[in-house]
């Protein structure tokens, strides 16, 4: 948690954001790290998990709630 902590801290100063509006909550990392897993196994490629979770940071972005998002992902995977 310190190396993302950290991450996200250079990130807020290079764009002026503040550092608990962009960490995710304890929550938003199981449900990421979880869909991560599922994106990396039922795909085959472990590549899809970042690329995914990426995707989904941009469907919150526009306003869909992170649960829904996933919820779709794991429609579509039969998970």
């Amino acid at each position: 948690m310190q190396w993302l902590r950290e991450s996200v801290g250079s990130i807020a100063e290079r764009t002026g954001f503040h550092v608990e509006d962009l960490l995710p909550s304890s929550d938003e990392r199981r449900a990421l790290l979880d869909i991560a897993r599922v994106a990396a196994h039922t795909s085959g490629e472990r590549t899809n998990a970042p690329l995914l979770c990426y995707v989904l940071g941009r469907a919150v972005e526009r306003g869909v709630p992170l649960a829904d998002a996933i919820a779709a992902v794991k429609e579509a995977t039969d998970e």
